[in-house]
């Protein structure tokens, strides 16, 4: 199984963390699956950004983003060119390092 490393987040994981997710599952997916509360406000459907994330070690396993992705991903705050959004970033069998945005476009949260 393949491990995502997500590194240290403030409030999802102060102190980073390793989990496994199953290939051909979504960034997003296995770390909801893990306990980690990574924001998803359009519910994985690739109708925002608020699951963005940087891929820092690992992308070139990915599937390339699709031109819906794309057009998202040029919305998202601290834009890099390993973003990706989580929902739409398929594990393949590579360990991947993952680091969640301190922001995010979405301006109503249910959590803030």
């Amino acid at each position: 199984m393949p491990k995502i490393v997500f590194l240290p987040h403030e409030e999802i994981c102060p102190e980073g963390k390793v989990i496994e997710a199953n290939t051909g599952e979504s960034i997003c997916r296995a770390a909801l699956r893990n306990g980690m509360e990574i924001e998803h406000a359009c519910e994985m459907s690739c109708a925002c950004t608020t699951c963005h994330v940087v891929v820092r070690e690992g992308y070139d396993s990915l599937e390339e983003p699709d031109e819906l992705e794309d057009d998202y991903l040029d919305k998202a705050w601290g834009l890099e060119p390993d973003s990706r959004l989580s929902c739409q970033a398929i594990v393949a069998d590579e360990d991947l390092v993952v680091e969640i945005p301190k922001y995010t476009i979405n301006m109503v949260s249910e959590n803030h």
